[in-house]
């Protein structure tokens, strides 16, 4: 039987010279992060004491006025009414208490704060609830918004050129962007390909984004899909435009950003620290034609194309 040679080690191994190394470190990560256009893209307006009051013209088809020729005729007498019972809008709250144990704090800060990345992820994730809520909430949410005449289906299933044009009709009045899931982005890309009439793209801040008629794609993954199928919304943004708005409450103590704070509340007998973290927001669509939706899209089908 042959003997075994046992290799004999001339040089300092990986594991042991590891001991000696220091590693780069980076910052806690997390998947659920996303870009969150839609809260870019809004125009927020600060509200006094949590309400915003929405006041409209009443019977705004009955206000007189008169194009006349160079006569003396009498010219017609009218007012604008509005109605006695305006909607109001109260703030929302996205809240969570983040809790830190002392001693992990003082011990473990080095190079990064414990106590800021808690509180760092802690914010990331209430701004993509409020994201969510901006779009799906039954209170306030764009997708609940809608007027019933604002409501159009998809003329086949997948998201067409057609489908989307039927959509400008709705929101013509200075469109500002569609806001559809990315797997509809997709679906519509397909649709375009299919038909050769791929959509350009336009670059918003530093990234790329497909456009219709001029009209840029926003993508949002808090749109809902449901058994294969999604839906598609086009708004007009602004005040000054009678469109959509977002709402947010200034001045709050501890404000780290428009309409978001941080509480210290104390530390308890189990020297735990705590932090109340608080998002006050929601959203008013001020006219019925600054928004309307595509349902029924679906965005699971594929073409197979034959080139000759």
């Amino acid at each position: 039987m042959a003997e075994t040679k046992i290799q004999q080690q001339t040089a300092l191994g990986d594991v042991a010279a590891r001991q000696l190394a220091i590693a780069t470190r980076t910052v806690p990560q997390m998947v659920t992060i996303t870009p969150r256009w839609l809260t870019r893209l809004l125009n927020w307006i600060p509200v006094e004491s949590g309400v915003y009051r929405l006041n409209k013209v009443k019977n705004a088809t009955q206000i007189e006025v008169d194009c006349s020729s160079r006569d003396e005729k009498v010219l017609p007498q009218t007012f604008v009414d509005y109605i006695e019972n305006p909607r109001e809008y109260n703030l929302a709250a996205v809240q969570t208490i983040v809790d830190v144990h002392t001693r992990v704090s003082d011990l473990y800060s080095k190079p990064y704060n414990q106590i800021s990345e808690q509180l760092r992820l802690a914010i990331e994730t209430i701004k993509e609830r409020q994201e969510s809520e901006l779009i799906n909430n039954a209170g306030y949410g764009l997708l609940h918004s809608v007027a019933a005449g604002q409501r159009i289906k998809t003329r086949t299933g997948s998201p067409t050129p057609d489908d989307l044009d039927d959509l400008i009709a709705k929101v013509w009045k200075e469109p500002g962007f569609f806001l559809l899931h990315p797997l509809a982005i997709a679906a519509f890309g397909r649709e375009c390909t299919r038909r050769g009439v791929p959509p350009p793209t336009v670059s918003l801040f530093g990234s790329q984004f497909l456009t219709w008629r001029g009209i840029p794609l926003i993508p949002s993954d808090k749109l809902p899909v449901v058994k294969g199928k999604s839906k598609i919304i086009l708004l007009r943004t602004g005040e000054t435009k009678q469109g959509v708005v977002g709402l947010f409450q200034p001045g709050l103590q501890g404000e780290q950003t428009p309409g978001l704070s941080v509480r210290f509340m104390g530390i308890n007998e189990k020297a735990i620290a705590s932090y109340l973290v608080s998002l006050y927001c929601s959203l008013a669509v001020l006219v019925d034609d600054a928004i309307a939706v595509l349902d029924d899209v679906e965005i699971g089908n594929y073409h197979e194309y034959k080139y000759k």
